[in-house]
């Protein structure tokens, strides 16, 4: 039995699996991050990325902890109200001014590579592309991975201190902390991943070293602590010492972007709660023991690989495109 299409028939059949494969398109491109694209300003300011890595090299030569300045300014930014640089508005409520954010670092920076890229090409790169691009470069800077980032994201139009108590906080167990990171499309996985850029991080004495003295009113140290690293910390924050003085996050080879963070947490010398805690609950622990390796030679390498995939989840969270929100003239004021 012979059976023949007609044109009709045929065009009726090619057409209906173009819509298939249109949706299909869309509804990656949806996951991969609402629109964003890698060559996003191809034509319109090409030299965006130069110039971003211009501005940061510059600062970061002169002190190389402004790396982890700003990926945690583009942490802080996408965890509130998503990556639309929210988090850089200036004013008496604005988000920067909520106490988790007192501390952050790198604005400069930012406002640098703005100033650059409004000469050049006026009203084109947002300040949240910006944001995304100096963590990337921060992070190569440091001998981490170099992953592309998908750009197109457009500047929000809110900032309020009052919604930076979404951020995860150095107090959260993994429970808050994953349901945190959930919310906002995370896995565990990414968790723990992104966690992991405390590897060139610092933190303040006051944010741990009640770990050291008085953990729980028991008037003893935290238990998961070691006790090479409860010597050692309590020799950096004495208990009536200085609270502001800095501690590396990674007492392996702080400055350095690897995955000798993992093997601290491991051990028992995570200097922050919330970090040694990942330890002691199943699904953190086994994406922390596969971080840290157990082959030298090994070492580090998935980590690696892993950080730039988790970064690139991040920085799509609720992002704004299109015509949503606006391209800031100056990042820290709305137009």
């Amino acid at each position: 039995m012979r059976i023949e299409l007609s044109d009709t028939s045929l065009m009726a059949g090619l057409v209906t699996l173009t819509s298939v494969i249109i949706v299909l398109m869309i509804s990656f491109a949806e996951a991969q991050g609402g629109g964003l694209q890698k060559d996003f300003y191809s034509s319109t300011c090409p030299k965006t990325e130069k110039i971003v890595r211009s501005a940061v090299e510059k600062y970061f030569a002169n002190d190389s902890t402004i790396a982890p300045a700003l990926l945690r300014l583009h942490f802080h930014d996408c965890f509130v109200q998503g990556c639309d640089a929210s988090v850089l508005i200036s004013g008496s409520s604005a988000e920067r001014t909520a106490f988790a954010n007192l501390g952050l670092r790198g604005f400069e920076v930012i406002d640098d590579a703005k100033s650059q890229l409004e000469a050049t090409c006026p009203g084109i790169v947002s300040c949240a592309d910006i944001l995304a691009l100096a963590a990337r470069d921060a992070v190569d800077l440091s001998d981490g991975p170099r992953w592309t980032v998908a750009l197109g994201r457009r500047d929000g139009r809110v900032s309020s201190a009052s919604d930076v108590a979404n951020l995860p906080s150095p107090l959260d167990p993994v429970t808050v902390q994953r349901q945190k990171f959930a919310h906002k499309g995370l896995s565990d996985q990414d968790l723990v991943t992104l966690v992991g850029g405390h590897t060139i991080g610092q933190t303040d004495c006051a944010f741990f070293r009640y770990r050291l003295y008085n953990f729980t009113a028991t008037g003893n140290a935290d238990p998961s602590l070691s006790q090479a690293s409860l010597s050692k910390f309590r020799e950096l924050c004495p208990e009536d010492g200085d609270p502001s003085v800095r501690v590396a996050l990674d007492q392996g080879s702080a400055g350095k972007f690897d995955a000798s963070f993992f093997r601290n947490v491991k051990e028992g010398n995570g200097v922050l709660e919330s970090d040694q805690r990942l330890w002691e609950d199943a699904a953190t622990k086994d994406t922390v023991a596969k971080y840290a390796g157990n082959v030298r030679g090994l070492f580090g390498l998935r980590f690696d690989y892993e950080f730039g995939k988790a970064m690139n989840k991040l920085g799509a969270v609720d992002v704004k495109t299109g015509t949503d929100g606006e391209i800031r003239k100056t990042c820290s004021q709305f137009n």
